[in-house]
């Protein structure tokens, strides 16, 4: 069993929650970046298995989890948690780091490499990824195109109106999520954890209401054209019925010179939970030849 320290890191004057586990481990440490944005630490705490090897880091980003809320949405910018990761890094005095940015996290992954470019960064992998805010919600529209007629126009009918909160609604986004966010049902404790402590605030002003209506902040955000700036070693990951398409995913790839992918059969956006030793597998791999490169 792996020992896993926690703490807080005081960054611009707030409280930032982090954990290690494998401390005293020689590999270079790998990083885990949360998505939503919102959704705290816990559902990537099966990445800490790779402790065997290497300290493994997850953090609750700013108004998230175990982490200060300053209620104040001026924070919750892409660039500011660019700025908390950075500071999250020099706090930890990290000379090299490995980056995993599921979903959300991949955004500020690729953000923060490409606006620092820091030469501490040995390699990136997105899982779930996010590069473009247009092709995710044409994602989300393929696939609700795909859902039941009644599913189809529940949802429809909440979106035109604005009226979230339907029951009827809730239940048409569960079963999206059965499908296409997390296919074990009943959910993992892990994944019961993060949903229970999503920081709502933080999801409805980047995001917007749903995954299907971007409305917030991120609207509009394009990475893809500055892919090419990746010039270090980087691995997509994504299920086989992701809500981030695995077509979308292979653009993003053939766009990142150099670039591996891996997509997981039978599943979806939380293929780390869902093929979990699969998964595991190929991130330890990949590391490791990330290191002897």
């Amino acid at each position: 069993m792996y020992e896993i320290r926690e703490g807080f890191l005081e960054i611009s004057g707030w409280k930032i929650w982090y954990s290690i586990a494998g401390e005293d481990k020689e590999g270079t440490p790998l990083l885990c970046l949360h998505g939503g944005p919102g959704a705290p630490h816990d559902y990537l705490k099966p990445l800490e298995r790779l402790s065997d090897e290497r300290p493994v880091i997850l953090y609750d980003q700013l108004g998230c989890g175990n982490s200060d809320n300053p209620h104040d949405v001026n924070f919750f910018t892409v660039e500011k948690y660019v700025s908390e990761l950075e500071s999250v890094i020099k706090a930890l005095k990290l000379s090299k780091v490995h980056i995993m940015g599921q979903s959300w996290g991949s955004i500020l992954a690729a953000s923060y490499y490409l606006d620092k470019k820091p030469a501490v960064v040995e390699s990136m992998i997105f899982s779930g990824p996010v590069m473009s805010m247009k092709m995710f919600e044409e994602d989300q529209r393929r696939l609700l195109a795909d859902m039941p007629k009644d599913f189809r126009e529940i949802i429809y009918s909440c979106e035109e109106s604005g009226n979230y909160s339907e029951h009827e609604y809730e239940c048409a986004m569960a079963a999206y999520y059965k499908k296409h966010l997390c296919r074990i049902y009943p959910w993992p404790e892990s994944m019961d954890k993060t949903m229970e402590k999503l920081a709502h605030e933080v999801y409805e002003y980047m995001q917007g209401p749903s995954e299907f209506t971007v409305t917030g902040t991120l609207k509009g955000l394009d990475l893809t054209g500055r892919l090419s700036e990746l010039d270090l070693p980087v691995l997509y990951t994504c299920g086989e019925f992701d809500e981030c398409m695995p077509e979308t995913t292979k653009y993003y790839h053939k766009n990142t010179p150099g670039s591996k992918m891996a997509v997981f059969k039978g599943a979806s956006h939380m293929h780390h939970l869902e093929k979990q030793n699969q998964y595991l597998a190929v991130i330890s791999e990949f590391l490791s030849r990330a290191e002897r490169s």
